[in-house]
């Protein structure tokens, strides 16, 4: 049974919002649409999974997408997480092309495509991590002591890897290409076999970890050094990117090209919870979208159908779901 439904990764939309609203000669730059090239692919191989997640039986498993659960500074960041009786099971996912080498004796990762060769973060420690986040996170809300795995699988059809090293036996049962995973899902569930999860703690886990789980903002604002007055505001149109766009006979008008838009100002409510906060107030709004009047500000967040808490000056507004 799926949980959490997978959507665009909160991750992937924060890279999109910062290209459009930091400056082209910001220094990091060129580092951001690097990353959101690696994530995009990454989201498009996490989809390319879901084909063989189908397969897996509804009753036994419970499964949550693209979880992003603060971890102090950083976030941790689960591509696919399953919850059974028996063990609890993260899913890391490689969508890359060419030859991929797991190095088990220096803990390396390396792509080798095309003739060239390039390292990543090894995937094994990272999955690691994960497993002991969630293993103390457990600890600490008392659940009993369920045995925690992970795979990495990689979901290029046309990849190939190899696990080189002395400790191939710990790495190999932990790695496999898509069109095995439900084979590999068989050989946990022989590994563990002891129910120690009942249905209501299973229940509990999921709503605390999709409670949790938080827009990552400030992780990726800290990891490329960008402060909130580095982004810029305002509302950009869609058709040429231009702005910002001018109030004018109660649409956005766009100088650039001409164009007349009525609800361009949405977009920029995203790019608002992505990149500032998750919640906001008439006068923020009205700051962020250059608009000149408190009251054309009210109207348009109250059309939203956005959910609000407090009164007067003191009302924010926050998304029902998000993405909006």
């Amino acid at each position: 049974m799926v949980i959490k439904e997978r959507t665009i990764p909160l991750v992937l939309l924060i890279l999109e919002a910062l290209c459009r609203r930091l400056p082209l000669n910001y220094p990091k730059y060129q580092q951001i649409i690097e990353e959101l090239g690696r994530r995009r692919a990454g989201y498009q191989g996490v989809v390319a999974l879901d084909y063989y997640l189908r397969l897996l039986p509804i009753d036994k498993y419970l499964i949550l997408h693209d979880l992003n659960l603060p971890d102090g500074d950083y976030n941790c960041q689960i591509d696919t997480l399953l919850l059974t009786p028996e063990f609890v099971f993260i899913i890391e996912v490689k969508n890359m092309a060419g030859k991929l080498i797991f190095d088990t004796d220096n803990e390396q990762f390396i792509q080798i495509n095309n003739g060239q060769e390039k390292g990543y973060q090894y995937p094994i420690a990272q999955a690691e991590r994960h497993q002991e986040y969630l293993k103390k996170l457990m600890s600490e809300h008392k659940f009993p002591q369920v045995p925690v795995d992970y795979l990495v699988v990689i979901s290029n059809n046309y990849a190939s890897y190899v696990i080189t090293g002395k400790n191939t036996h710990k790495v190999k049962p932990r790695v496999c290409k898509a069109d095995v995973f439900n084979s590999k899902m068989k050989y946990f569930e022989t590994l563990y076999s002891d129910q120690l999860l009942i249905a209501k703690d299973l229940r509990k886990l999921s709503r605390l970890l999709i409670k949790m789980n938080t827009i990552p903002t400030n992780y990726i604002l800290n990891k490329y050094g960008i402060k909130k007055e580095d982004i810029k505001t305002g509302v950009f149109g869609p058709c040429c990117n231009h702005a910002p766009l001018i109030r004018k006979k109660q649409k956005w008008f766009c100088t650039s090209c001409g164009q007349f838009l009525k609800d361009a100002h949405i977009d920029a409510l995203k790019d608002y919870f992505l990149l500032i906060e998750s919640n906001i107030t008439n006068k923020q709004f009205q700051e962020f979208c250059h608009l000149k009047s408190d009251d054309i500000a009210k109207r348009l967040l109250r059309s939203l159908n956005l959910n609000n808490s407090g009164k007067n000056k003191g009302r924010v507004y926050f998304p029902k779901t998000f993405p909006l």
